[in-house]
């Protein structure tokens, strides 16, 4: 059987060694099935590669973010106080390894730790908007209290008219949460958008948190209640930012120092 076999290939050497079609069509054959075979390999290789694409891309997304933010925030403080340093907002890019949506208190892990820069305190917002504030680091992993947890109240506005409120998650839908302490006089309307206040000294001023779907006015409450469709898709996130901003560490040493004058 071998022999047979070797002869078989012996006769198909001859037949494509000493006739011109049939080496051309051997060639070609070869040379579609090589084609073939190398396309493959080099798909199965960007397959490979589609990890560091994803984190050299998140980390060039928050060094862009970074630095609009202290574009922005420069602005602000130029406006108040006059000429500062413009490298104010820093952005640390993170991967989510693990993340909750269906429990009335959700948490978040990132694959990024004090090594990193992160530290207790510090927002976390994602391509779309607000997503948490990190409380809790370690070396190479940090948790983040998820907008969809209930202990938790972030303070925001109304774009259009700079009225301040309180939104909570109600723990019912993972893309909608419940904006508070607007008061009844104010004018607001279904696709409003609402975005962090810049008060507390988690977020800066002016992120993305959600629009308004659903106003409740009842006649004899102050305020009223309106429904918020998240713009973060908890279900679907997959890289974050952690937002590190010198001028606001700044803020909050100088209101703890005032208050310790105050007490004393």
């Amino acid at each position: 059987m071998l022999l047979f076999v070797l002869l078989e290939l012996l006769s198909l050497s001859f037949v494509i060694r000493f006739n011109n079609y049939q080496r051309v069509m051997f060639f070609n054959s070869s040379n579609s099935i090589a084609g073939r075979v190398y396309e493959r390999s080099a798909n199965i290789g960007d397959y490979f590669k589609l990890q560091k694409i994803n984190d050299k891309l998140a980390s060039e997304n928050a060094e862009l973010r970074g630095k609009l933010q202290s574009i922005r925030e420069s602005d602000i403080f130029l406006q108040a106080h006059g000429p500062i340093d413009s490298n104010i907002v820093h952005a640390i890019p993170a991967k989510v390894i693990n993340n909750s949506i269906n429990k009335l208190n959700n948490y978040i892990t990132l694959n990024k730790g004090y090594k990193d820069g992160v530290q207790q305190d510090m927002g976390v917002i994602g391509p779309d908007g607000i997503v948490g504030v990190v409380v809790n680091v370690s070396r190479n992993y940090s948790t983040v209290l998820s907008v969809l947890n209930e202990k938790w109240s972030i303070n925001s506005k109304l774009l259009k008219s700079n009225n301040f409120g309180s939104l909570r998650w109600d723990g019912k839908d993972s893309r909608v949460a419940v904006l508070t302490e607007i008061p009844y006089n104010v004018i607001v309307a279904v696709e409003d958008t609402i975005v962090t206040s810049g008060l507390s000294t988690i977020f800066p001023d002016g992120i993305m948190i959600g629009k308004a779907i659903k106003i409740e006015n009842n006649q004899g409450d102050n305020f009223q209640k309106i429904w918020v469709q998240l713009s973060t898709d908890f279900n679907s996130l997959d890289y974050v930012e952690v937002i590190k901003n010198e001028v606001y560490k700044e803020k909050i040493d100088l209101e703890k120092l005032t208050e310790t004058e105050e007490n004393e």
